[in-house]
């Protein structure tokens, strides 16, 4: 019984940490070194918006964008 006690205390011992060692604070000027480029949500924005105007310029519908297409299925 006291061997299973000490064994809950350690890992909950350890989980506390863990958690604490997670949770540091981040001055807004330290962000910018932070941040990836890798972890937004979109990391290449321009060329999400060319492949958006590229599929709406071919689409025969209006859907895609915010931009009726020509659906002529030129490049």
């Amino acid at each position: 019984m006291n061997v299973l006690f000490s064994c809950r205390r350690i890992a909950s011992t350890a989980l506390l940490m863990q958690a604490l060692v997670a949770c540091s604070p981040v001055a807004p000027w330290e962000r910018g070194v932070l941040a990836k480029p890798q972890m937004a949500v979109q990391p290449h924005p321009e060329v999400d918006a060319v492949n958006a105007h590229v599929y709406g310029s071919r689409e025969a519908a209006a859907g895609s964008g915010s931009a009726g297409g020509g659906g002529c299925g030129c490049y």
